[in-house]
């Protein structure tokens, strides 16, 4: 039998990746912080991983790692770490894998708050170079002696860049770089990672994977695509019998374990079944995005619409060829005279809410929240304009979200 389409897989991934126990589709979940063992000896081999087991909730739970199998199948990856939230994932991450002294070549498009943790990455002694991603050339002349890693998003949030993932997955290969890639805007099967030469994805499964809003959560997927026994910053201790398994130990002990970023069994549980939804729910929001960029394009009171699935977009081709889907996020410039602020306060519809990836459509002024700190200079660095308007198109009828623009729009 050939191997299942992947929201077969989706559905069906709990009951046949982790046979929870008396026939029930879902791993159960449990709020024990502490497992206790009938042989020491079996807690010791655990503890020095010899056997796989549980010894602490703050390290795993049986409902983290039916999660972690799920998301590791998803990807086509070796092994996956599950976090509290998607920043832990990307900090814990970056925390165990680089020291002082370390180079990294980072994108200049990135989500504000991980922009943000980057300054205190900087104050720990970690150099960076930022690039515009969506040139192989400007990646390539970043690099240095120390360089260790190329980190970047497939789909910049909120200018929608996209970085050409094919090219500089094939030169990180070439230069033995670690190849780290945030798809939080694209799950599978919106972007082949093992295909584009990734190393470790991350993701935020609060957004596509939870889906629902009701949910925090991060993970980090091993995709067995790079050598680990080329990285020295991987300590002895981690130097397991496998050696495709040396990252995502080290991230696992001096990440999760240390930093304790725990994702709660929960959770776990509740991002398992909103992943069941996953592809039917990014399809129908990314054909609503590509109606709804393709109306707002249309009319005089926006200035600029910004969409990979629109041909006019600088990245259309790229984003056509290497990635199976556009995304369901835009963002919008409205004319000169228009308040972003007064023109989401006429919409009905539409939510003013600072999340993405939801069921319902979202949408706020960029430049004076979720990239305010960044300062006027830096947002114009970054291509965001003070009158831009992020939203997260959500599964509604796409008449009726046409509808609310139209109302809205007639009140300037």
């Amino acid at each position: 039998m050939t191997k299942p389409g992947v929201t077969t897989r989706q559905v069906h991934a709990d009951r046949q990746l982790n046979h929870p126990a008396d026939g029930a589709v879902h791993t159960s979940t449990t709020n024990a912080v502490l497992f206790e063992f009938e042989k020491t000896q079996d807690l010791v081999d655990v503890f020095q991983g010899k056997k796989m087991g549980h010894v602490y909730g703050r390290s795993s739970s049986g409902s983290m790692a039916a999660l972690q199998t799920i998301i590791a199948d998803m990807e086509g990856g070796i092994a996956t770490a599950c976090f509290a939230t998607g920043m832990a994932a990307i900090t814990s991450t970056m925390l165990s894998l680089f020291k002082a002294g370390d180079h990294l070549i980072v994108s200049q498009y990135l989500f504000g708050n991980t922009r943000s943790f980057l300054d205190t990455l900087m104050d720990l002694g970690v150099e960076l170079t930022f690039v515009d991603v969506t040139s192989i050339q400007d990646v390539i002349a970043a690099k240095q002696n120390n360089t260790r890693a190329v980190f970047t998003e497939t789909i910049a949030n909120p200018v929608t860049q996209v970085a050409d993932l094919r090219a500089i997955g094939k030169w990180c290969e070439e230069q033995k770089l670690l190849f780290m890639v945030d798809n939080t805007m694209t799950p599978p099967p919106a972007f082949d990672a093992k295909a584009m030469k990734v190393s470790l994805v991350l993701s935020s499964l609060t957004k596509y994977h939870g889906g629902h809003g009701h949910v925090l959560g991060g993970a980090v997927t091993d995709m067995g695509n790079y050598d680990w026994t080329s990285f020295s910053n991987i300590k002895p201790a981690y130097q397991v019998a496998d050696e495709r398994m040396w990252g995502i130990t080290q991230i696992r002990k001096k990440g999760l374990r240390d930093l304790g970023a725990t994702l709660a069994a929960q959770s776990a549980h509740l991002i398992s079944v909103g992943i069941e939804t996953l592809s039917l729910r990014m399809a129908r929001s990314t054909e609503n995005a590509m109606k709804l960029a393709t109306y707002l394009e249309s009319q005089d009171k926006i200035e600029r619409v910004y969409y990979p699935g629109l041909s006019n977009h600088p990245q259309h081709y790229v984003a056509r060829e290497q990635l199976g889907s556009y995304g369901a996020i835009l963002s919008f410039d409205l004319v000169p005279g228009i308040d972003p602020c007064e023109f989401l306060d006429e919409l009905k519809l539409v939510l003013s809410a600072t999340h993405l990836g939801d069921t319902r459509t979202l949408a706020l002024p960029v430049a004076s929240t979720i990239f305010f700190e960044n300062g006027q200079r830096e947002r114009a660095r970054m291509g965001i304009t003070e009158t831009m308007i992020r939203m997260s198109v959500g599964i509604e009828d796409t008449d009726d979200l046409v509808a609310d623009f139209d109302q809205a729009l007639a009140k300037f």
